[in-house]
């Protein structure tokens, strides 16, 4: 090899090596012990009732270089916890979220948009009892850092968006019972 194709290839090496690396999408699985979608609505006008989800399933992609990401949420209707065993199976009805016909729910996004290093609206389509419609998840706590017991990283977000149930035909009640639900995701996902 002649010394001008030894410093050709020489210099190629020197920049491919001072290069930055450049990043790939990182895929987090959720952590089901500290994931729980919640749903509030008004009940009667009286107070504000909250419930929640026990089983909470999915992944949530994100590239920090790119500035995008995804995320993939199903929902297990049937742990449905409204702290009363009783409401428990009656929210389950066919009125409300039919369990016996669409025992989870869905969630998967479309666009991440993000303001510097932190995603701030995730939009995506929600499926609920087979109806799918466009819903937009505001982001208002984001953190990424190596978990402190599991020692990977781990990415950790709440979020929330409102709904009409009637739109996901479970709009039994309504107004009486609030047609608006604010559902809020409080999410933690540790890296594959």
């Amino acid at each position: 090899m002649n010394r001008f194709a030894r410093f050709s290839a020489a210099l190629i090496v020197s920049v491919a090596a001072a290069s930055p690396v450049l990043a790939a999408p990182e895929t987090y699985t959720i952590d089901s012990t500290h994931t729980f979608p919640s749903f509030s609505y008004s009940h009667f006008g009286m107070s504000t009732q909250v419930s929640k989800f026990d089983k909470t399933s999915g992944t949530v992609t994100l590239d920090k270089a790119a500035k995008t990401g995804a995320v993939d949420i199903t929902i297990d209707m049937t742990s449905v916890n409204t702290g009363y065993a009783t409401f428990n199976e009656h929210i389950q009805g066919e009125d409300f979220l039919d369990t016996a016909k669409h025992p989870t729910a869905t969630f998967k996004s479309t666009q991440v948009t993000f303001d510097g290093d932190k995603p701030v609206t995730i939009d995506g389509e929600l499926t609920i009892k087979g109806v799918t419609r466009p819903v937009t998840l505001t982001v208002n706590h984001f953190a990424t850092m190596p978990h402190p017991m599991l020692k990977k990283d781990a990415i950790g977000a709440n979020a929330s968006a409102v709904i009409k149930r009637s739109e996901f035909n479970a709009g039994k009640y309504a107004p009486n019972v609030g047609d608006e639900v604010t559902i809020t995701v409080s999410l933690e996902a540790i890296r594959n």
